[in-house]
């Protein structure tokens, strides 16, 4: 068998298992295999006390990609060799991230399967904060956040969606006044320059 002495026994077992079951696209078995992987990797994160590091440094790894662009080009080239990605990410990440961490982003570099890298690691945390069965709230804010103000910000958003929510804070100085936060296609925005937006809005209806 291809993996047969290659892989774990239980992960030789899930694979026979995806094989042999019937999929309606021919892509839907790619994507359990890696979705599964992803949450095989937020297990272990969690057993280990570092889901929440996990969390966020996908998030943080991800806006250094787009801050970065020789970094992006590097990673996102389909002409370089796996091999030379991996070191790359090890060199950079290898002891100042989680092993699940760095698992999952050279999953995403070196097999990115039609996705930006940004993209596969908004949706692999996606993934990872549903191992808590938490949803994940991305806030712009012109300054960095303290824990306590975090703190209250994720309080007032598990009030409001009945669930716990993991907060990712991306500092942006274009922000003027306030702070927006995206949950999956909902914003919440109390930025001045939100408001005035929603002012053009109305005036233009």
């Amino acid at each position: 068998m291809l993996l047969e002495g290659k892989v774990s026994e239980a992960a030789l077992e899930t694979v026979v298992a995806a094989v042999e079951a019937k999929w309606s696209r021919s892509g839907d078995l790619a994507d359990s295999l890696e979705r599964l992987s992803v949450v095989a990797s937020a297990a272990q994160a969690e057993s280990e006390g570092r889901l929440d590091d996990v969390e966020d440094e996908l998030f943080r790894f991800g806006r250094i990609v787009a801050a970065n662009p020789d970094l992006r080009r590097a990673l996102a080239d389909p002409a370089a060799p796996a091999e030379g990605k991996e070191r790359l990410l090890t060199g950079l990440l290898d002891g100042k991230v989680a092993a699940s961490s760095l698992r999952l982003i050279t999953q995403l570099a070196v097999h990115p399967r039609g996705r930006s890298l940004e993209t596969g690691l908004e949706q692999y945390s996606s993934l990872v904060a549903a191992q808590r069965q938490r949803l994940v709230a991305v806030v712009r804010s012109a300054v960095a956040l303290t824990d306590e103000q975090k703190q209250r910000l994720g309080a007032w958003l598990r009030t409001s969606y009945g669930r716990d929510v993991h907060v990712n804070v991306e500092v942006d100085p274009r922000v003027l006044g306030g702070f927006s936060v995206r949950i999956g296609d909902e914003v919440i925005d109390t930025t001045i320059a939100g408001r005035i937006e929603e002012v053009r809005r109305r005036l233009a209806g």
